[in-house]
């Protein structure tokens, strides 16, 4: 890749850094703690078109940037290895299982992003993992989450 259509792609693309100065790859590596705790960081591994309610200061995903992501394999791997860092991190947890949480407007990001940015497929496979959680632990979210999660994913 020669150069990247903007910040966001350049984080996934494995170039860039993100307002902290951590490369996505160091994001990845985080360990459950700080994946709970810290939050600046979703907003890098899963942007979207729309400017964050949590993080205002967070990079909004142009046209451009999106376009671009979707053309870059480096980019590609990024958002689907994050998925599954995250997936992991709610299969190793639980305090997010419960009726109100804000781990649950990240799903919704998690969720929407990954349908932008590479394609229902990717999106649809987190949505019903999660799903999956959410019915193993007797359904403790809420039913407005869950329709978030339906309409992000599209279904």
């Amino acid at each position: 890749m020669a150069s990247s259509a903007g910040p966001l792609h350049a984080f996934l693309a494995g170039t860039g850094r993100d307002s902290r100065g951590r490369l996505a790859a160091d994001v990845l590596g985080f360990p459950d703690e700080p994946l709970e705790e810290v939050h600046d960081y979703i907003q890098w591994l899963f942007p979207r078109p729309t400017r964050s309610g949590a993080q205002p200061g967070a990079p909004i995903l142009t046209q451009a940037e999106i376009d671009a992501v979707r053309a870059d394999p480096s980019a590609q791997d990024t958002l689907k290895r994050a998925a599954g860092r995250m997936l992991r991190f709610y299969r190793d947890t639980r305090w997010w299982l419960r009726s109100y949480d804000h781990n649950h407007l990240r799903i919704t990001r998690i969720i929407h992003s990954l349908r932008i940015l590479t394609g229902p497929e990717e999106a649809r496979r987190f949505h019903n993992a999660v799903l999956e959680l959410n019915d193993a632990a007797g359904l403790p979210v809420n039913a407005r989450s869950l329709e978030y999660w339906a309409d992000a994913a599209g279904t």
